[in-house]
């Protein structure tokens, strides 16, 4: 497997199942990852250690994915964003564009591509293979 040059992600997933999952695969591929259930306690981590790669799901507990990439995007400008959800006709916000978030940062529940999720991931914290 390729290694991941210490590229911190940070999986923001209410379901225990589905962070500990993705978490579980993308250590195998040698990034460093962090799992939360909630925005508020992503918020908390992500001033404890900035993070490369944010993996959010739209639906959280206390606030939304988007208010949670809105506000970390102004605190954390550098640190990018992969939106993971079950809604298939999820439409792009501009506020969500302006942020730099593409089409192809959406991911939708469940993954079964993951091998494009690790090269997003790559290319987004800016170590493209």
């Amino acid at each position: 497997m390729a290694e991941a040059d210490n590229i911190r992600v940070l999986i923001v997933d209410s379901e225990p199942s589905v962070r500990d999952g993705l978490a579980e695969f993308l250590d195998d591929y040698g990034f460093e990852t962090g799992r939360c259930g909630s925005a508020q306690e992503a918020r908390d981590l992500m001033r404890e250690a900035p993070v490369d790669v944010c993996i959010v799901s739209l639906r959280l507990p206390g606030f939304s994915g988007e208010e949670l990439i809105a506000l970390a995007h102004k605190h954390f400008p550098e640190q990018k964003y992969i939106i993971h959800t079950t809604a298939l006709a999820y439409e792009l916000p501009e506020k969500m564009v302006a942020i730099g978030i593409r089409p192809e940062h959406i991911f939708h529940k469940p993954i079964s591509e993951l091998n494009v999720l690790v090269k997003t991931i790559k290319v987004l914290a800016g170590h493209p293979e």
